[in-house]
């Protein structure tokens, strides 16, 4: 009797890593999904999600997998379970594309650690210090704990060669929004403003401002109209310029991603024209703050620079009256 050949080593190999690449991706997808869809214990905002998760999902793949294979195996775990569970998260998906990058490097960085421990010798007594210190990052935002200020502030301006007079005019009327120039506003879907109902610049006068409507991929599902309302708390308009606060009374637009307080435009005569800024005030609801903080930082002064271009090419020229 012929006995069959025995299997290749490098076809075992193979097929153990699928089934680590199986289980691991359904896991997370699980796990990950769970988290965002039922914002259980508030945990889809916290550093648990975007450090803790990817951490052990790489020490998962870690332990099963061969040394040489580990780190691209992780990788891929990690985003085939994102791309799994993006369609499902509707306005969610803009976190998960934002936080992508977070959450590969957490999962390079924690198989590389435990590689280096496993190996022994000097090196793992340097890649043991790491492990306290990830810890305490996964764990920030659970309990309300954070590093960094959740208070912050965005800022951008724009000049125009008007009077003064002109930009309070546009303040005073509703703009008509055009695509953000920002490659960043773009590139991910965050909400845009498409139109805004209200007009004055005295106090109580209010806007209603109108986003795009929210998507998700679900079966049936339909689209979510999204707005902000807002309500001058403050005003001064002068011949030189003038400055205005909008106060945020509704918010369904960003609210998911941070809490805006405030917004206030100053405008004053420059150089034969006119300088209007744009300040929102406003806490940031996501950690780990070390990554979610510059974001959301650039990414507002981004929004405030697209809304003082906006006002200050509305402002009618003197050719215009």
């Amino acid at each position: 009797m012929v006995s069959e050949p025995p299997e290749p080593p490098a076809r075992r190999r193979i097929s153990r890593e699928r089934w680590i690449l199986v289980g691991a991706v359904a896991a997370i997808f699980a796990a990950f999904t769970s988290l965002r869809v039922t914002s259980w214990g508030g945990l889809d905002q916290t550093a648990f999600l975007y450090v803790g998760l990817p951490a052990l999902i790489a020490l998962a793949v870690a332990f099963y997998a061969k040394p040489r294979t580990a780190v691209g195996l992780g990788l891929v775990v990690t985003t085939l379970a994102l791309a799994l569970s993006g369609p499902l998260l509707g306005e969610g998906l803009v976190c998960l594309l934002i936080a992508a990058p977070l959450m590969l490097g957490i999962v390079a960085l924690v198989i590389t650690i435990f590689r280096a421990i496993a190996r022994g010798g000097r090196g793992s007594q340097q890649a043991l210090l790491a492990v306290p210190l990830l810890f305490v990052l996964a764990l920030e935002g659970v309990g309300g704990t954070a590093i960094l200020p959740r208070a912050d502030q965005g800022t951008g301006s724009a000049w125009t060669d008007v009077r003064p007079q002109r930009v309070a005019e546009a303040l005073a009327a509703p703009p008509e929004y055009a695509e953000p120039d920002a490659l960043l506003l773009r590139a991910v879907p965050f909400p845009l403003p498409v139109e805004a109902v209200g007009e004055g610049l005295a106090v109580g006068d209010t806007r209603t401002v109108h986003f795009t409507p929210g998507q998700s991929l679900g079966i049936g599902a339909e689209p979510v109209p999204r707005h902000m309302e807002l309500e001058i708390t403050e005003s001064e308009i002068r011949p030189d310029g003038g400055r205005v606060v909008f106060t945020v009374v509704e918010d369904t637009t960003l609210a998911r991603w941070m809490d805006v307080h405030r917004a206030e435009a100053r405008w004053s005569a420059e150089g034969g024209g006119t300088r209007i800024t744009w300040t929102m005030d406003f806490d940031r609801t996501y950690e780990p703050s070390w990554y979610f903080g510059p974001l959301q930082s650039h990414t507002v002064d981004l929004a405030a620079a697209y809304l003082a271009d906006t006002f200050a090419s509305a402002a009618p020229g003197e050719e215009d009256r």
